[in-house]
Formats: structure tokens, C-alpha cells, sequence
């Protein structure tokens, strides 16, 4: 078991290296460089950092990376990952301010009613997650009540409760609030 922690450690300790060094295969090639990424070398291709945590966050900051935080799945870290992304943020050649984005579902259709039944799917895909039966995304229910427990119904509302599902203007309503709240770009 000590030797598994020591790996997973490892494991993060060395990610802000891979990150690194995954830049380097898509800046311009450099005269003593041994790997080149070919067709990406040169291309300056952007590099977001996603994360769901508040080391992907530090870690978005100390590189000047911009930031997208996994709010679809991982919401509770949320807004203290932005505000600490934001507050530690060092300028880089990539940028020279903080710049965050926020995973969030979003299900649209023309009415509230047409919205909620697809979100059914989502909400199946969640609840198979917990009863740890990954999958396909399942086809949408008329009813999710015979679905799940009421224990199940609150696990899977809480890690949804970020999700914007309606209509149109509904939608853009929830999206004008989620930015209102975490000021992301």
C-alpha cells in the first residue's frame, strides 16, 4: 500500500513536468530537442488545463494556463477553485491574466417538458455511476421515479444541481447566473 501512494504521488509530482513538456512539442522546435511533434511542432497549439480540484487550479495558475474547471460532474470545489485559480495566477507567455472557463450540462429543447425528458438520460447516466455500472448514455424515460430511491434521487440531484435544463430562455437565464457567480470567461 505505501508503495502505491509513493506511485500515485509520483504521479502527481511529475504532471506539471508532463504539462510542460507537452508545450514543447507544439512550440517551435528548438536546436537540441530529440522529440519533435510532427505535425504539432510550431503550431502553438493553446493547452487548457481541466480540472476538478484545487490542485488542477494552483497548477492552472502557476503555469499561467487557462482554466476550465469539471463542474459537469465534480461542482463542489467550484468557486474556490476559481477564486484560488485567479488569486495565484502568474502571467506566462500563454497569458498575462487568469482566464477560466466552467464545465457545466446544459440541456436546451423547445420547452421545459421536451428538456427534462432528455435530461432523463443524464440523470440515468448519473445514477448507473453511483451503482458503479458505467456506460452508454441510456435512452430517455418518461419517468424517473420507479428508477431510483429516494437516496439515489438526492445523490444524483446534488451532483446535477449545477446542470441548466429548459427551455431557451430558461437556458440563457441559468448561464447569465453561472457567470454572474463565477466570473468565468
Amino acid at each position: 500500500m505505501m508503495a502505491l501512494r509513493r506511485h500515485q504521488n509520483a504521479e502527481i509530482d511529475d504532471f506539471p513536468r508532463d504539462v510542460q513538456e507537452l508545450q514543447r512539442y507544439f512550440a517551435d522546435a528548438q536546436p537540441d530537442q530529440a522529440v519533435r511533434a510532427v505535425p504539432g511542432q510550431g503550431l502553438q497549439v493553446p493547452l487548457w488545463l481541466l480540472g476538478s480540484s484545487l490542485y488542477s487550479a494552483q497548477l492552472a495558475a502557476a503555469l499561467g494556463l487557462p482554466f476550465a474547471f469539471a463542474a459537469h460532474f465534480a461542482l463542489d470545489m467550484l468557486l474556490q477553485a476559481m477564486a484560488l485559480y485567479r488569486e495565484k495566477f502568474k502571467p506566462s507567455s500563454t497569458l498575462n491574466k487568469p482566464y477560466a472557463m466552467v464545465c457545466v450540462n446544459v440541456i436546451a429543447a423547445e420547452s421545459e417538458r421536451d428538456a427534462r425528458f432528455l435530461f432523463t438520460s443524464v440523470q440515468q447516466q448519473f445514477l448507473n455511476l453511483r451503482r458503479g455500472q458505467p456506460g452508454p448514455l441510456p435512452e430517455q424515460v418518461q419517468d424517473m421515479g420507479s428508477l431510483w430511491s429516494p437516496a439515489e434521487q438526492f445523490g444524483v440531484d446534488q451532483a446535477l444541481r449545477l446542470a441548466i435544463v429548459g427551455d431557451n430562455s430558461k437556458v440563457q437565464h441559468g448561464l447569465r447566473s453561472l457567470l454572474r457567480e463565477t466570473k468565468a470567461d
